[in-house]
């Protein structure tokens, strides 16, 4: 009897005790505001599947995106180094990805933790939103593919969702029609016409040859503009499969229970090995969507219909790591891109986007609201329930992190900006191991963010803070989203000073009089500042004019039986699409 007790006592003690190496699942919401979740204090949004993960493990209070927008955001997230390093920062206004057949994306030289961990023995998938580019010569290379950055499936999304991706919902090419189609046909049609008058009355002989190529410049900017409005869709707009389109354009009736599908299916097919799922939401960017099941039924209009059926599909793979018996031997982690676009308001008056709680700004710059996102980590019997800490951490951190628990050695041949989040978040440490924190505004550093050792006081510094408009708003809504440089930004000299922990809606710059080590505070980040700066190596700028720009040898294009031109399949409706 001793000995069959003592055999339970073993056998109990080895379910109890988490796998050597986890499995990992990563839930990034795009777009979605810290203040959206009721875990981060929202009162009127149902996120009940979000909250009892962060029940369930640590919540991170100030978790911080290495960039205000989605690509340079996610490039780090998966490298664990600063988009200025991976050449994923740009110097225009363009500082994302618009077009699928653009040739700059993240550099193959890069390692992401897929790629680390795929070596390493595991299973490893991207379902979703990649936004970090496709190929660079020809429609067959795929140097920037999922596929080639580690992941042995993907299904989703090679770009981004836009609201030009849905039918009625608006472009986010306002800017670029009103500067490129509808000034120069009012500049044209002003010109004819002030040479019609002069050549009517005489006063000049214009040859009838320049009326004739005025007329046909204004035909070409006409005639291209409507081909843009026609093709922008299904050129940019699909989703694909491993190398494949699936559906092109693409359809958002139940897009989410699609990917949560492709989610849940990985995970049962992986159960018996070690995995790695990231699993990229189309949420909560617009064009804004639900299915029928959530339309209509949130306090917030489609904007609280998206993420309440985000929260629904994080249940639904919870629920599938309980059925499995995977949860205690999951690391699971859930986050956003960014801060919430506070300038997504449609013509109608209807705001789009998302709350950043008590924060100032949001996508886009690097106010906290902008950066601030949420960080929830759960692992049961490794972290602690319930925990909560306000130390800064960084999405970057994410990678040195999984890199460890897989027994995965770091490239040891370039720098890691991240730090290994267990010892934190496990108890082990009470204090970050991120002593400084670089916050770039595109390729442009911004800001500077201290937490001196035995310190309470987290002091930012900034150059230079993006000029809101209307004035008193909290955004840039004329641009619909702030810019980094030139007459969009006011430079401060000497820099802005704050003490988040004392003022973190960043109200009240810090003095000489209201700070009395001010500019000691300010000497100390600069100097680290400046050392940060000589560590970086020049590196080809993968968001440069020309990387970003629409190149029609590069376009991927399901054909169809009917017209080579129309780029339009539905195989996911003909059943035609195979699951991995």
């Amino acid at each position: 009897m001793k000995v069959s007790l003592l055999l339970l006592v073993l056998l109990w003690e080895a379910e109890s005790q988490p796998a050597l190496r986890p499995n990992f699942v990563l839930l990034m919401a795009d777009d979605l505001g810290v203040g959206d979740l009721g875990c981060y204090g929202n009162k009127t949004l149902r996120t009940p599947n979000i909250d009892t993960l962060a029940s369930g493990g640590v919540k991170l209070t100030q978790h911080l995106a290495a960039s205000p927008l989605c690509t340079p955001s996610r490039a780090s997230f998966m490298t664990g180094r600063y988009p200025i390093r991976l050449g994923m920062a740009a110097l225009t206004r363009m500082g994302v990805y618009l077009f699928t057949a653009s040739s700059g994306g993240l550099p193959t030289s890069e390692v992401t933790f897929a790629r680390l961990l795929r070596d390493q023995g595991y299973s490893t998938a991207l379902i979703g939103k990649w936004h970090l580019g496709i190929n660079c010569h020809n429609t067959t290379d795929f140097c920037h593919h999922p596929l080639r950055h580690g992941f042995d499936y993907f299904y989703g999304l090679p770009t981004t969702n836009l609201r030009d991706c849905k039918s009625g919902e608006g472009t986010v090419f306002s800017t670029a029609y009103r500067e490129l189609v509808f000034f120069p046909l009012q500049l044209i049609g002003v010109t004819m016409f002030t040479l019609a008058m002069l050549r009517f009355l005489r006063l000049i002989l214009v040859p009838v040859g320049v009326f004739i190529i005025l007329f046909l410049l204004a035909g070409l900017i006409l005639i291209l503009f409507l081909c843009f409005l026609h093709y922008f869709r299904p050129l940019n707009c699909f989703l694909m499969q491993n190398y494949e389109i699936s559906q092109q354009p693409m359809s958002f009736d139940n897009l989410t229970q699609r990917l949560t599908l492709e989610a849940t299916g990985f995970i049962r097919r992986n159960a018996e090995k070690p995995f790695l799922l990231f699993l990229s939401y189309v949420h909560v960017h617009t064009a804004l969507f639900s299915s029928k099941d959530f339309t209509n039924k949130s306090r917030h209009g489609l904007y609280g219909d998206a993420v309440e059926e985000m929260d629904w599909s994080v249940g639904q793979v919870l629920n599938v790591l309980d059925e499995l018996g995977l949860a205690n031997n999951t690391l699971v982690y859930f986050t956003s891109d960014q801060g919430a676009h506070v300038e997504e308001v449609t013509s109608k008056g209807e705001m789009h986007g998302g709350s950043n709680g008590i924060y100032k700004g949001g996508k886009g710059n690097n106010w906290e609201g902008g950066i601030r996102i949420p960080g929830i980590l759960r692992w049961p019997r490794v972290i602690q329930a319930g925990l909560e800490t306000d130390e800064p951490t960084s999405n970057m951190d994410v990678f040195p992190t999984i890199a460890k628990l897989a027994g995965a050695p770091l490239p040891p041949d370039r720098v890691i900006d991240g730090r290994d989040l267990m010892p934190l978040i496990q108890g082990k440490s009470q204090h970050s191991d991120h002593e400084f924190l670089f916050h770039y505004c595109n390729a442009y550093l911004n800001a500077v963010r201290w937490y001196p050792p035995n310190s309470k006081s987290i002091w930012k510094m900034l150059y230079f803070t993006p000029k809101f408009n209307p004035e008193g708003a909290n955004g840039c809504f004329s641009t619909h989203v702030c810019f980094c440089f030139g007459n969009y930004i006011t430079h401060h000299d000497p820099p802005l000073l704050f003490d988040l922990s004392r003022d973190p809606r960043e109200r009240s710059p810090l003095t000489p009089a209201t700070e009395p080590r001010f500019h000691e505070i300010l000497r100390t980040m600069q100097e680290v500042a400046d050392n940060h700066t000589r560590s970086l190596r020049e590196v080809p700028n993968q968001l440069s004019a020309w990387n970003v720009l629409w190149k029609p040898w590069l376009q991927l294009c399901c054909p169809s039986p009917s017209s080579s031109l129309s780029c339009q399949c539905d195989r996911e409706k003909q059943g035609q699409r195979m699951s991995n």
